[in-house]
């Protein structure tokens, strides 16, 4: 009995020891550090989470507002590709228009050099905090997106801040391949696609998206005394920078839309002609094809006039044709 009490005694010693030695571990000082901790990592979820949305919300409403027919194709994208496209176009949309936005080139080179920098920085995992470049670095380590092509599309908008004409259809294709191709390109990275075939095909959709690009911002252009049609097509048909300011509708100026738009309807051929070739799941890429054949149509239906009123209106059943062409997986 004795034996037993001492037992007894003993456990309930070392349980009293051990209880004083955690409160003396656990204090109230160090329990509410501890909460604090906890609290502070939620908050800073909380946050990442809220600015990771921001982010997504700003490229979304960047590409709605600049690049509408680019913002339907992006949203018909498998949903794991989706958010990074439009990041790629937020990046695109942002170069784009530095020329048109500033008052000096020097200010557009600035610029520029900034978009280089933020690149080096995101694949040093050290974005710039800025919108687009989050959501191009979520996009990068994501998709593994080839430096080089983000880094071409830049090069080649620095190229073109020199307020210039063309000097011939080589050049403009040479600028949309740099660009609009290159996009492609990463198009098809987010979406896993690695094939040849398909790298054609993109090639030849960026070259026909610049050059009706080209067309269609023609009217805009004029209207702040710019062109920048192929210098070569429009001495062989005669037609002056003056005329495209005055926006004439004389025959001449029509046959300098005619050689541009048929040069675009080529490239896009070319790009149908590796249909059979091209992976099923890369043709959601080739959207914009449905937007240049629109165009395509509707400016030679205005007999190649480029400043037909007709052609200042957005087809509104486009998002339709692009949401059928996606059914059919076809470009």
């Amino acid at each position: 009995m004795a034996a037993g009490i001492s037992v007894k005694h003993g456990l309930l010693s070392s349980k009293t020891s051990l209880f004083h030695a955690l409160q003396r571990r656990i204090s109230p000082g160090r329990v509410c550090l501890q909460r604090a901790a906890d609290i502070q990592v939620v908050r800073d979820l909380t946050s990442a989470t809220t600015d990771s949305q921001s982010n997504e919300k700003y490229c979304l409403d960047l590409v709605r507002s600049r690049d509408y027919d680019g913002f339907v194709s992006s949203l018909l994208l498998p949903e794991e590709a989706r958010r990074s496209s439009l990041a790629l176009r937020a990046f695109n949309v942002e170069l784009a228009q530095v020329k048109d936005s500033v008052s000096q080139k020097t200010i557009g080179l600035m610029r520029m050099q900034f978009w280089k920098a933020a690149i080096e920085e995101i694949y040093r995992d050290e974005p710039p905090k800025q919108p687009v470049s989050s959501e191009l670095w979520r996009a990068v380590r994501k998709h593994s997106l080839s430096k080089r092509w983000l880094l071409r599309i830049i090069t080649e908008r620095e190229k073109d801040m020199e307020d210039r004409a063309y000097r011939n259809l080589q050049e403009l294709e040479k600028y949309s391949e740099n660009t609009q191709s290159s996009l492609i390109y990463l198009l098809l990275e987010s979406l896993g696609i690695r094939s040849v075939h398909a790298d054609h095909a993109a090639s030849h959709i960026g070259k026909a998206v610049g050059i009706v690009t080209c067309l269609r911002a023609t009217p805009y252009h004029s209207s702040r005394r710019r062109v920048y049609l192929p210098m070569d097509l429009c001495m062989l048909h005669g037609a002056s920078q003056e005329d495209f300011i005055r926006g004439s509708r004389e025959q001449h100026v029509r046959d300098v839309t005619y050689d541009i738009a048929s040069q675009a309807h080529v490239h896009l051929q070319h790009a149908r002609s590796f249909s059979n070739s091209v992976p099923a799941a890369a043709n959601v890429a080739f959207l914009q094809t449905v937007v240049l054949e629109d165009y395509l149509q509707r400016v030679r239906r205005a007999d190649f006039d480029v400043f037909h009123p007709s052609l200042k209106k957005r087809n509104p059943l486009i998002p339709i044709q692009l949401y059928l062409r996606s059914w059919k997986k076809t470009y």
